[in-house]
């Protein structure tokens, strides 16, 4: 069973999490309604193509956003239980990634 204050880190970061993905949602949406509205001034197809790969990296980073947000998220509740560490969000080449500490562990 979950102690009230780990139990209420989970609601938060549950909370924190639907923000993130409403957020995210609301930015690929707004891309996708900015590429409708380039093709239709568009004078070509390579305008048009230009506006298509434009809102797909736009999706792409509302998404790479959002993971973040989530992994940001998980490593607050970790850091809020007690003997938590904190870990370190990086965001490389193919993506973000967690990296923990090694406090509490054996190497």
């Amino acid at each position: 069973m979950q102690t009230g204050r780990s139990a209420a880190e989970g609601m938060k970061e549950k909370a924190s999490n639907v923000g993130a993905a409403a957020k995210s949602g609301m930015d690929k949406t707004k891309a996708s309604m900015e590429e409708k509205a380039d093709k239709m001034r568009a004078h070509g197809g390579g305008e048009k193509e230009m506006a298509r790969e434009k809102r797909d990296q736009r999706q792409a980073e509302a998404e790479m956003n959002k993971q973040e947000k989530y992994e940001e998220n998980a490593a607050q509740k970790e850091a809020a239980r007690p003997g938590g560490t904190v870990g370190h969000t990086h965001t490389g080449a193919t993506g973000p990634t967690t990296g923990h500490g090694t406090a509490g562990s054996y190497i």
